[in-house]
């Protein structure tokens, strides 16, 4: 018993460690000088006003949302078929398929980043919204298709058989029977695509342009360029973004984890 207590004291411990610095980022967002100085010298709301009047920084916004939104549409379709073909076929090899589709997580992202700068650079993609999108897809769909896969294997495939013997053709039985079942997986990997892309910033510093500058990129920028403390209010409403949306997804991951009555 004494062991577990110290085990639970040491593991709040190192959470707390990981989460103290990000936290700092608050209250330097509502510092009233212009400085990136902590503890904070007086209160005010200015860099958050600064962020929601300047044009500049409300474009990277928007372009992080479109590229976000689109990324997670197609990251979605895409991991759905893949997770579904992945699941359905046996053959020799399956493991290095599996292992392929899930490459962009083990994969440096600057080593990723190189090698699209250089495909899109001969494809005229760099700076684009299709590039962007394919490029955020390729990092964002092995996270879908892990959580569709998940809700996959709890499938009783006898369902798909009963409906078949019903004369139900296989689309039918995908939107059905199969997609309200995996939904909550299906949900939950959109939620992480989405995320994995709003918040990319190495793909993005490698195929940005002067016209599409998403938002990590845009706070990058404004840290190594400028001393603009707006950028502390950005950090806190991008962490407060993707926190309510991770929760989200872990709220949808639990409820996939319960059985089907």
């Amino acid at each position: 018993m004494t062991s577990k207590r110290v085990l639970g004291v040491f593991a709040v411990l190192i959470v707390i460690w990981l989460i103290v610095p990000t936290l700092v980022i608050v209250p330097m967002s509502f510092n009233e000088a212009s400085s990136f100085n902590f503890p904070p010298k007086g209160f005010s709301t200015r860099w958050y006003e600064n962020f929601f009047t300047d044009p500049s920084w409300l474009k990277a916004l928007f372009s992080s949302l479109q590229v976000a939104v689109i990324t997670m549409i197609v990251a979605t379709a895409v991991g759905v078929l893949a997770a579904l073909g992945l699941s359905k076929v046996r053959f020799r090899g399956k493991g290095l398929v599996e292992g392929y589709f899930l490459l962009p997580l083990i994969v440096p992202g600057i080593v990723l980043a190189v090698g699209l700068y250089s495909l899109f650079l001969r494809l005229d993609l760099l700076g684009t919204l299709p590039g962007f999108v394919l490029a955020h897809t390729i990092v964002s769909m092995p996270l879908v298709i892990t959580n569709v896969m998940a809700s996959l294997q709890g499938l009783d495939p006898r369902l798909e058989q009963a409906s078949a013997s019903l004369g139900a053709g296989k689309v039918r039985t995908f939107f059905s029977i199969i997609l309200p079942l995996i939904a909550p997986g299906v949900t939950a990997g959109a939620l992480f695509a989405f995320v994995t892309s709003f918040d990319e910033v190495i793909l993005s510093l490698f195929i940005q342009s002067p016209s599409l500058q998403t938002l990590p990129v845009k706070i990058f920028n404004s840290v190594t360029q400028t001393n603009d403390p707006t950028v502390a209010a950005v950090a806190v409403i991008t962490m407060l973004t993707s926190v309510i949306v991770m929760l989200i997804a872990q709220f949808a991951t639990r409820k996939r984890k319960r059985p089907v009555s």
